[in-house]
């Protein structure tokens, strides 16, 4: 099996339903417990291993934790009725600066379900009307609705789950 293909690659139609934002914050809510199953009982010369260029498993969870800032400030940006979102660093500077590999994996997997609590809280307190309030993807230059900014979370997270699986297959 080889890498899942580049995140920056992927293509997107933001057409879901507004009805299916249940379904979308329930994928959202998984994703910590998903996260914690695949790499809590990983010895961490596994977790910390790098294949290729990719980043290691541990890197992977720091990176999820890195982008949650973004996520919840997006939701700043969609209730301030702004035309455009905050763009992210494609670069990932944040991640590459971080050294994640010499942290805990526990304070890691801590630190992102405190994170994705707070985003998840934020996002089943909008009532149904916010749900389709839209405003341009900076990178995509398309619109985007709340329930899309959501289900793009949502994919980002599967993303980097795929990645995950995919390293562990290779060690």
């Amino acid at each position: 099996m080889t890498a899942p293909s580049l995140w920056f690659e992927r293509k997107f139609t933001f057409d879901i339903p507004v009805e299916r934002a249940p379904t979308v914050l329930e994928r959202l809510r998984g994703t910590p417990a998903r996260i914690e199953e695949r790499t809590g009982s990983l010895a961490p010369d596994v977790l910390t291993r790098r294949t290729g260029e990719h980043w290691s498993v541990q890197e992977q969870v720091g990176h999820l934790l890195d982008l949650e800032d973004l996520w919840y400030d997006r939701l700043d940006d969609f209730d301030a009725g702004g035309a455009t979102l905050r763009p992210a660093d494609l670069k990932n500077r944040r991640t590459h600066d971080a050294n994640h590999n010499a942290r805990a994996l526990a304070d890691l997997l801590r630190e992102f379900r405190a994170a994705r609590s707070r985003f998840i809280a934020r996002l089943d307190a909008y009532p149904a009307d916010a749900w389709s309030r839209t405003a341009l993807h900076p990178r995509l230059q398309q619109p985007m609705r709340l329930i899309d900014h959501a289900f793009f979370v949502a994919e980002h997270d599967d993303h980097h789950m795929a990645l995950i699986s995919w390293l562990l297959k290779q060690s």
